[in-house]
C-alpha cells in the first residue's frame, strides 16, 4: 500500500511541475512583431532608374531592421558584399521622419538589383513607419530615390 501512495505522489508532483511550466509559457510576454513584415513601394532614382522595392522588417524590442531589394537601381559592375552604404528614410507616425542605416549587403552581380541591409533603426511601441526615400552609395557614387507610391499593403506598425 505504501508503494502506491508514493507512486501517486510522484505522479501528482510531475503533473504539478508540468502545470507550472505550462502556466509560465502562457504568462510569458509575446515576442514583439512588426506588421506587415514585408511591403513594397515604388522609387524614382532619377538617372539611375525607376522601379519597385521590397522592404522586409523585423523587430527586437526597440531595435528594428529593414532589408531592401530594389529593381530601381542596377549594379553597374559586380559589387562585393558589405560595400553598399544605404539610408532608408521613413515617415514616422505621419509627421516626422526616422532613418534606418547600414552598410551591409550581399554580393551583387553586374546588372543585378541592388539589395542592402539589414539597415538598423530605433522604434517605439505604436510607431507607424512608411518608406519615403532611399539613398544608396556604391563605389563613391550616390543615388537618391524618392518614393512614388504608397507602401503596400501599408505602413510598418511596431
Amino acid at each position: 500500500m505504501r508503494h502506491g501512495t508514493h507512486g501517486r505522489r510522484l505522479i501528482c508532483s510531475a503533473l504539478g511541475v508540468g502545470a507550472l511550466s505550462l502556466g509560465a509559457l502562457v504568462l510569458a510576454p509575446a515576442a514583439q512583431a512588426v506588421d506587415p513584415q514585408t511591403a513594397t513601394i515604388d522609387f524614382d532614382c532619377g538617372t539611375y532608374g525607376k522601379g519597385n522595392a521590397t522592404l522586409k522588417a523585423t523587430q527586437d524590442g526597440t531595435s528594428a531592421t529593414i532589408e531592401v531589394s530594389t529593381s530601381a537601381i542596377k549594379a553597374p559592375i559586380d559589387i562585393g558584399a558589405n560595400s553598399v552604404k544605404s539610408t532608408l528614410t521613413l515617415t514616422k507616425n505621419g509627421s516626422g521622419t526616422t532613418d534606418f542605416t547600414g552598410n551591409s549587403n550581399p554580393a551583387i552581380p553586374s546588372g543585378g538589383d541592388v539589395s542592402t541591409g539589414p539597415l538598423t533603426g530605433t522604434v517605439a511601441a505604436g510607431d507607424s513607419l512608411e518608406g519615403k526615400s532611399l539613398t544608396v552609395t556604391v563605389l563613391g557614387v550616390t543615388a537618391t530615390c524618392n518614393a512614388t507610391s504608397a507602401q503596400a499593403p501599408g505602413p510598418f506598425k511596431f
